[in-house]
C-alpha cells in the first residue's frame, strides 16, 4: 500500500448522501446528493424520508465520485463509513452500502465516528492537525469542544450542549419568523442588515457558577420567541433583521467565548472549528477577532466541507490507514448515539482478514 492511502468514505447521518475520496489528506473528489427539500415542506429532517433518499442516492453518487476522482472501485485501499452517531435508520443505508462494497472488493472497512470526521476534514484544507487539536463543532445535532490528542484513538469531551444545540436554535427561531428550513443560511443572510445589539437576548450558561465549557440554547430561544410573540400581540411589525442579527451575535458570542477559553485553559495555541454552523459568516468572523487578540491560530475549512459530506469521513478513514488502526469486522452496525470518545469502531483484525481472503475472487475483482 502506498504512503498515502486511497479510501472513499460514506457519510448518512443525517439528510444528506456524502461520498468522498481522499489519497492521504488530499482530496480527489467530494459528491453529495441532498435530500434538505424535501424535508422543507415539513419543517425539519423527517427520518423515514431521509433512509428512503439515502437508498435511491448511493450507488450514483458513489459511482460519481469514483468517476471524478479518476479511479476506480478496484483502486482503492479501504472504505469508511460513518457508524454514528446520526438518524438510526439513515446510518444503516450507509453502512450496509461500505460493507457491501468492502465485501466485494476484499479492502479493509473502517467505522467511523462522524464528530471525530468534521475534525479531520480540516486536514484536506489546512495539512495534519496539530496535536493536541482543541476543535468547536457547532451543527443542527451538536454544539461540542472537543480535546484531540489523536483523532483516530483519543478524542476528550470538554463541553457540550444541555439542551438544543446551536443548530436547532437557528431553525427554531426560522420557523417563528417563517423563514423555512434550514433557518441557518437565511438568518445569516438578514443578519448582516441588521443591528446585533439591537436586542438584549440572554447568553446562556456565562454566569460564574454555570459549568465552564458547557452550552445551552433553548432558553435563548424561548426569550426569542417570547420577544417575537409579544412584538406580534401588540400589533407591532417584528424588525426581522434586528432579531436574526441580535439572535445570531448571542450564538456565536457564547460559542467563540468558550472555545477561547477552553484553549486558554489547556494551553492549545489554535482552534478548529467544523459542523455545518461553521459555515456561519459572524461566527467565522468573531472567532478570528478573538482568537487574534489572544494569540491563538485559527481553522476552520470552506463552509462546502463544513456541512456533512463524504470527504470527512474518508479523511478520518485515511488516517486510519496510516496509522495502522484496526479496521472494523462485518458485525459492524450503526450507533445513533456513538460517543465521540469512540473515533471509529475497530473489530477483531484476524478475523477481518480471514473474510477478505475468502472474498477476493467476488463481484469487483
Amino acid at each position: 500500500m502506498a504512503d498515502e492511502p486511497l479510501v472513499l468514505g460514506i457519510e448518512t447521518s443525517c439528510d444528506e448522501t456524502g461520498v468522498g475520496v481522499v489519497r492521504g489528506t488530499t482530496l480527489l473528489a467530494d459528491a453529495v446528493a441532498s435530500s434538505v427539500d424535501t424535508h422543507a415542506r415539513f419543517g425539519g429532517v423527517v427520518p423515514e424520508i431521509a433512509s428512503r433518499a439515502h437508498l435511491e442516492a448511493m450507488v450514483p453518487t458513489i459511482e460519481r465520485a469514483l468517476k471524478d476522482a479518476g479511479v476506480s472501485a478496484s483502486d482503492l485501499d479501504g472504505i469508511a463509513v460513518t457508524a454514528g452517531p446520526g438518524l438510526a435508520g439513515a446510518l444503516l443505508v450507509g453502512v450496509s452500502a461500505a460493507k457491501a462494497y468492502a465485501y466485494a472488493l476484499g479492502k479493509p472497512l473502517y467505522g467511523v465516528n462522524h464528530l471525530a470526521s468534521h475534525i479531520c476534514v480540516d486536514q484536506l484544507e489546512h495539512g495534519p492537525l496539530p496535536e493536541p487539536t482543541m476543535a468547536l463543532l457547532v451543527s443542527g445535532g451538536h454544539s461540542s469542544l472537543l480535546l484531540a490528542p489523536d483523532i483516530t484513538s483519543d478524542v476528550r469531551p470538554m463541553g457540550a450542549t444541555i439542551d438544543d444545540a446551536a443548530g436547532e436554535a437557528f431553525d427554531k427561531i426560522a420557523r417563528v419568523l417563517d423563514l423555512g428550513f434550514p433557518g441557518g443560511p437565511v438568518i445569516d443572510r438578514l443578519a448582516k442588515e441588521g443591528d446585533p445589539a439591537a436586542i438584549a437576548f440572554p447568553r446562556g450558561l456565562t454566569g460564574s457558577r454555570d459549568p465552564v465549557y458547557d452550552f445551552s440554547f433553548s432558553g435563548l430561544k424561548t426569550s426569542v420567541a417570547r420577544w417575537i410573540e409579544a412584538k406580534r400581540a401588540a400589533g407591532e411589525e417584528v424588525p426581522v433583521r434586528d432579531v436574526a442579527a441580535s439572535f445570531q451575535e448571542a450564538v456565536v458570542d457564547v460559542l467563540t467565548r468558550k472555545a477561547v477559553r477552553a484553549c486558554q485553559d489547556q494551553g492549545v495555541d489554535h482552534l478548529m472549528i467544523g459542523g455545518g454552523v461553521a459555515a456561519n459568516s459572524r461566527l467565522r468572523a468573531l472567532a478570528q477577532e478573538r482568537c487574534e487578540r489572544a494569540g491563538i491560530r485559527l481553522r476552520v475549512p470552506r463552509p462546502g466541507l463544513c456541512t456533512d459530506n463524504g470527504a470527512m469521513v474518508a479523511a478520518l478513514g485515511a488516517e486510519m490507514v496510516v496509522r495502522n488502526r484496526p479496521a472494523s469486522d462485518w458485525e459492524l452496525s450503526a450507533d445513533s448515539s456513538l460517543p465521540v470518545t469512540d473515533p471509529h469502531v475497530p473489530g477483531h483484525a484476524h478475523d477481518h482478514d480471514h473474510v477478505h481472503e475468502t472474498s477476493k475472487d467476488n463481484l469487483y475483482s
